[in-house]
């Protein structure tokens, strides 16, 4: 079982390091770059990874084009600012000695948010697809939040991938800006009807569902910040949809 590692990267100088350096299960590391000006790709190639330079095609069709260039049918794919766990690494390794028995296999994702890992605020498990038969699996989604949809059997792995999201809250509310403008953008491309409802009382009831039943609180002051930034999310999708559509005078 010989596994291609799959990175897209956009000015990631400060995360690709220490992805490509978790990844020594892999027998290649594809990076693939829709136009760094920083040392992403400088550093990539430095580090032993083939550096693939492609146009923007999404997230979901970047993702694919990338499993187009691995010369491995299994790929594991992740993110510039994820990194295998040693023990996910571990487990790998175990799984390339057994062989596969299924198709695509998932993994919890365990999220590091201000500099502390979070347990709850529906963060974790967080399982996701990531190691899978490119033969047999596909990333989808138009906008955002895309995901791996697998022709075939999924089996789970038990150790985590790590994921470092943001280390401010003013990096936070950068990447929401980006992400809310792809979610208002399928909002408008699916013609969701947006009411008044949407904007009162979906934030709220956001805010509750992640600081309380998800047991944000039990996260200190990161859970509560992750809850205010639930429902500012949600708030913002929605009305960027309506100013899009120009429903608000």
């Amino acid at each position: 079982m010989k596994i291609s590692a799959a990175i897209i990267t956009l000015n990631e100088q400060r995360n690709i390091a220490r992805a490509i350096e978790s990844l020594r299960c892999c027998d290649e590391i594809v990076v693939v770059d829709s136009g760094s000006s920083d040392r992403t790709c400088e550093i990539a190639a430095n580090l032993g990874a083939r550096v693939v330079e492609a146009a923007w095609r999404g997230y979901a069709g970047q993702k694919n084009f990338a499993l187009e260039q691995c010369s491995h049918d299994w790929v594991l794919s992740i993110d510039a600012d994820e990194a295998l766990s040693e023990a996910l690494e571990g487990e790998i390794w175990q799984l390339k000695k057994t062989g596969p028995k299924a198709d695509g296999y998932t993994m919890p994702r365990l999220a590091q948010y201000l500099g502390k890992w979070i347990l709850h605020s529906g963060w974790y498990p967080d399982r996701k697809v990531r190691l899978f038969d490119r033969r047999k699996a596909c990333w989808e989604g138009d906008f955002v939040h895309e995901s791996v949809r697998v022709q075939g059997k999924v089996e789970h792995l038990d150790e985590s991938l790590l994921h470092f999201t943001c280390q401010s809250l003013t990096e936070h509310l950068r990447t929401m800006d980006r992400y809310t403008t792809l979610a208002a953008e399928q909002l408008i491309a699916m013609k969701t009807p947006i009411t008044w409802r949407h904007l009162a009382l979906n934030p709220p009831w956001t805010f509750f569902s992640t600081y309380v039943l998800k047991r944000g609180f039990l996260d200190g002051f990161e859970g509560l910040a992750i809850a205010h930034m639930a429902a500012l999310y949600n708030f913002l999708k929605y009305a960027k949809a309506k100013t899009m559509r120009g429903e608000v005078e």
